[in-house]
């Protein structure tokens, strides 16, 4: 390493640097006044809490494209207005509530990170849960509102590809991915 290489911040230290931020600001907002004292005190307990609680490190490989990542909030917040629609709709409707059920997802992420993002959206989005995910099959478990049709079942599945899709060019491009995540079963290929 040289000498001035050992100086310029990586990527691990600006991590640690935005945690610590965030967290100063979560503690500001709590405490609903910007003062130099809640500052102050705020640097501190998120100091405390990365060093009593720390986080284990995720490995992060490629890049993020901020062209897709912009068309994967539009495109995810499109559909968690549609979904929350629904979700009201089906509440107000005079009908019987729709039947609900369990559908399994094979996804095809090879991140950690970018799989976790993944049930985030999808628990953003209004009548939808994921239970469980699988990581040695790359299969989610997601609980959804209306699966009373098979138009419901596909639009979902639909759904769901199409947050994939976003996902993965967005934060993992094939080109640029190298996996370093090791599996205890070399055959499985999520």
């Amino acid at each position: 390493m040289s000498p001035t290489r050992k100086w310029l911040p990586g990527r691990a230290s600006a991590v640690r640097v935005g945690v610590l931020l965030w967290l100063t600001i979560v503690w500001l907002t709590l405490w609903g006044d910007l003062s130099v004292g809640n500052l102050v005190a705020g640097l501190g307990v998120g100091t405390l809490i990365m060093l009593t609680l720390p986080l284990p490190r995720v490995p992060v490989s490629g890049r993020l494209h901020p062209l897709a990542l912009a068309e994967l909030i539009v495109v995810s917040s499109y559909y968690a207005l549609e979904s929350s629609l629904q979700v009201a709709w089906f509440a107000i409707r005079p009908a019987p509530p729709p039947v609900s059920g369990v559908l399994r997802v094979n996804m095809s992420m090879k991140s950690d990170l970018v799989l976790v993002l993944c049930a985030d959206v999808l628990n953003l989005i209004p009548g939808t849960m994921v239970l469980e995910i699988d990581r040695e099959r790359c299969v989610f478990y997601v609980h959804v509102l209306d699966v009373s049709s098979e138009a419901a079942v596909d639009t979902f599945y639909r759904t769901t590809r199409r947050l994939e899709r976003l996902l993965i060019s967005a934060f993992e491009r094939p080109a640029e991915w190298r996996s370093t995540r090791t599996t205890a079963n070399p055959e499985v290929n999520p």
